[in-house]
């Protein structure tokens, strides 16, 4: 069984929010403050059984700032369940909650209390007049699948069955907070997954009594010890002396209780590794803690399931590449996409997204109004499965900036990616990052696959393509401009943008403005002929006294030296020694300018 959809209203952030989850894996991604913790939240709410009734209980913060709690109104989470059908267990939870075959719901209301609703309803309480003290919650499943969670109204009666904390407590909700004290939660009884594990073993009666005995013959064999027998008769005198007889117990030394439970609290994992041997987690980082802490759980819970104990189990986890190296976090991924059990995470990184299929992303952009755009990425219309899987192929760790960057430059190639920021920063005095603008080079001219992400129900974010005049391939042969050429402008749409050349990138660069930072790069590289054919040229524009003529064949001539050069040092290495001069340049190339003023206004 999995959640398939989560619909809420009001709560936090959200003023509204209705989202399909469609794989095992859902990676919820976005920039800060646009609700992603929220979302875990609001599951626990309908799922966690437990999750303390406090939480349950919303705070004024809870509640959306739009909301006006004065007025009766509600705070509703709603969460569809499927592929329950055909187990057993999964299907006698559900059973009340049930919408159509292999669909449930159960959903969450925060609203004015019955007896509140009688007396709004019979005009003794007046409207504008109620409290946080007025409002409940209350959970139920099921009912009328012809009225949708969204069209549930606060005054909305009858609807659904209610639903008891001990429906839930065989349905298993794993919440992983960030930044979270993996040691201390291994050692604390109540929340380590190692003695969880150990309990869903069942180690029968036989086997604990013998490593009963095992402790208990250790502790006598320290107590027979001369110095902790008298440290120990020193302990007991004393406690007996402050307690005074009317309190006094008994005081020994000893490895632990003898007794089965007092052994798997205190059992530790020993780790050892090629430097070190035998040594505690507390040695350990916190990253390899995390990874330790989660392989723990995955192996309890797959327990779980072949116990047949379980009635569905999610994991919700927040930024799981915390503490992380790269290579770890696609370890860490791998491994949640093979357990078989839900996981629902939050992230921010671009490793992450670069390994899960398109459609378990779930996309949240902060629109200009201050409203949040969810998104799952794959349920795009407008995208082909073949063009789903070339997404899935491009998006690899570096072009995955783009899905969380809060606004888009879609450029050809490493050239541009390396000298546009630069020359923004020398002409404009920012940088673009802290704009919230991301280049992204997608090496190559299939812009239309990528501009096919932005647009409502995507990534409703502003997306400008920048691109040269020369839509050919740099390894295409037999090549045809006027077959083969993609036509940009029809990409162009209500979040993106596109921005053309009149040449190439490399003849564009060519100005008075920019040309001593092109001479600069010249002398770097070490060209000294096509050096000096620059500084004659740059000479020849700065006199000015040349024909209008003229002066555009030179223009011309020098737009085909610099494109020369950088084919010939690799357009590539000659942007990035570019870059390093970009305080030499005075302005942009025009279809760049445009692009940046599109983007900042």
């Amino acid at each position: 069984m999995r959640v398939a959809r989560i619909v809420i209203q009001n709560f936090r952030t959200f003023a509204s929010l209705d989202v399909n989850v469609a794989d095992d894996l859902c990676c919820i991604i976005g920039e800060n403050n646009t609700g992603k913790t929220a979302i875990l939240r609001a599951i626990q709410i309908c799922l966690d059984n437990m999750l303390p009734s406090t939480f349950r209980a919303l705070l004024r913060e809870d509640i959306h700032s739009a909301v006006d709690i004065s007025n009766p109104s509600q705070v509703l989470i709603g969460i569809e369940l499927t592929g329950f059908e055909g187990r057993v267990n999964e299907e006698a939870l559900v059973s009340t909650w049930k919408t159509a075959p292999d669909r449930a719901r159960i959903f969450y209301r925060f609203r004015p209390r019955p007896s509140v609703r009688e007396q709004l309803a019979s005009g003794d309480i007046a409207h504008g007049t109620l409290t946080l003290e007025d409002y409940q919650w209350e959970i139920r499943g099921g009912g009328d699948p012809a009225i949708d969670l969204t069209e549930i109204d606060w005054d909305e009666e009858g609807i659904g069955e209610s639903v008891r904390f001990a429906d839930l407590q065989s349905y298993l909700l794993v919440n992983l907070p960030a930044l979270r004290d993996v040691e201390n939660d291994l050692r604390n009884p109540r929340q380590s997954p190692l003695i969880r594990l150990i309990e869903a073993f069942e180690i029968d009666v036989t086997e604990q009594d013998a490593l009963i005995a095992v402790l208990d013959e250790a502790n006598q064999a320290i107590a027979r010890s001369a110095t902790i027998a008298e440290i120990a008769a020193a302990i007991d005198t004393r406690f007996k002396e402050v307690s005074g007889p009317a309190f006094e117990m008994n005081a020994t030394l000893g490895l632990s209780a003898a007794t089965f439970r007092a052994i798997m609290r205190n059992l530790k994992i020993i780790l050892s590794d090629r430097s070190l041997t035998s040594f505690e987690p507390g040695r350990n980082g916190l990253g390899m803690n995390n990874i330790l802490y989660i392989a723990i759980l995955m192996e309890y819970l797959q327990r779980r399931v072949a116990l047949n104990r379980s009635a569905g189990q999610l994991i919700l986890i927040e930024e799981p590449e915390a503490h992380l190296h790269p290579q770890l976090q696609y370890s860490l991924i791998a491994a949640l996409r093979a357990i078989g059990v839900q996981t629902i995470l939050t992230s921010h990184s671009t490793q992450v997204t670069s390994q899960v299929p398109l459609s378990s992303i779930v996309s949240l952009t902060k629109r200009d109004d201050a409203t949040i755009a969810a998104g799952n990425l794959a349920l795009n219309a407008t995208l082909t499965a073949p063009e789903i899987a070339d997404l899935e192929r491009y998006l690899d760790a570096t072009k995955s900036a783009l899905l969380y960057a809060r606004k888009v430059m879609l450029v050809e190639g490493p050239a541009e990616m390396f000298l546009v920021p630069a020359l923004i920063e020398q002409v404009y005095g920012v940088k673009l990052e802290r704009l919230g603008i991301s280049v992204i080079a997608i090496h190559g001219v299939h812009f239309d696959v990528y501009s096919k992400l932005f647009r409502a129900g995507s990534l409703e974010k502003k997306c400008a393509i920048v691109a040269d005049a020369d839509m050919k391939p740099s390894d295409a042969e037999d090549f045809d401009p006027e077959i083969d050429a993609p036509d940009l402008s029809a990409l162009a749409g209500e979040f993106v943008s596109v921005f053309l050349g009149a040449t190439t990138f490399e003849l564009e660069l060519v100005s008075v403005g920019r040309l001593p930072m092109l001479i600069e790069t010249v002398r770097a590289l070490g060209a000294p002929q096509i050096l000096a054919q620059m500084e004659r040229g740059l000479a020849a524009l700065h006199r000015g006294e040349m024909e209008l003529d003229d002066e555009v064949a030179l223009r011309v001539e020098l737009g085909r030296i610099t494109l020369n050069a950088a084919k010939r040092f690799g357009k590539a290495r000659f942007a990035q020694i570019a870059a390093r001069y970009a305080h030499l340049a005075t302005d942009l190339p025009v279809y760049i300018e445009h692009a940046y003023e599109w983007l900042t206004e």
